[in-house]
């Protein structure tokens, strides 16, 4: 007998392989950005990343693969979570609001030509909204990872929009382009060595 939670699967792994497959119109934009972080980290900078609940764990991931390792056996890179320091969050939320988390993290590490990354699914999570700006001001580069729309949109220097609402299938999508970025910008400073010693 035919089990209903089979097709379940089918369609749950075939409504994200739709949203994969869309990012192909957006591979210009991710260029871009890794483009910026290979840069950044040339020019001794450092990739931030945060975000709420399933994204504050996408920043984790990322930020432990550029840290880390990725393919590649070669020098760390530096990129910090600001999700990760749970003293730091609860005294700012506690002292300031749950809006402040990311803004009093940003106004103490970020400097010019830093590269900042804020996912938001919804890409209207206030306390994201705010971080990216306070970056902006600090002379960050700003990239978001979001859903089909959102403030964030509006304010980032470059933009990667999963077109949906599903937020599992997003934040799925979300993680394959920080795999992708990670990829690329290893694959660039292990490429041309000299540029990064």
């Amino acid at each position: 007998m035919y089990d209903s939670r089979i097709r379940l699967i089918h369609d749950y792994i075939k409504r994200g392989n739709s949203l994969r497959y869309a990012l192909n119109g957006q591979a210009d934009t991710i260029i871009n950005i890794v483009d910026k972080i290979t840069q950044t980290f040339r020019n001794n900078g450092k990739v931030v990343l945060f975000g709420n609940g399933g994204s504050a764990a996408d920043a984790q991931h990322i930020a432990a693969e550029f840290t880390g390792r990725f393919y590649h056996e070669r020098k760390p890179l530096p990129s910090i979570a600001l999700t990760t320091n749970t003293s730091c969050i609860t005294a700012i939320s506690n002292d300031y609001g749950y809006e402040q988390v990311f803004v009093r993290q940003i106004q103490s590490l970020v400097c010019s030509g830093d590269v900042v990354i804020g996912i938001s699914t919804s890409g209207a999570s206030q306390n994201v909204i705010l971080a990216m700006k306070e970056a902006k001001l600090k002379g960050a580069i700003t990239v978001a990872f979001t859903g089909a729309d959102g403030k964030l949109n509006e304010i980032s220097d470059f933009v990667v929009s999963i077109p949906s609402k599903d937020t599992p299938c997003i934040q799925e999508t979300h993680i394959m382009v920080g795999h992708i970025i990670c990829y690329l910008v290893e694959q660039a400073l292990v490429e041309e060595p000299k540029a990064y010693e």
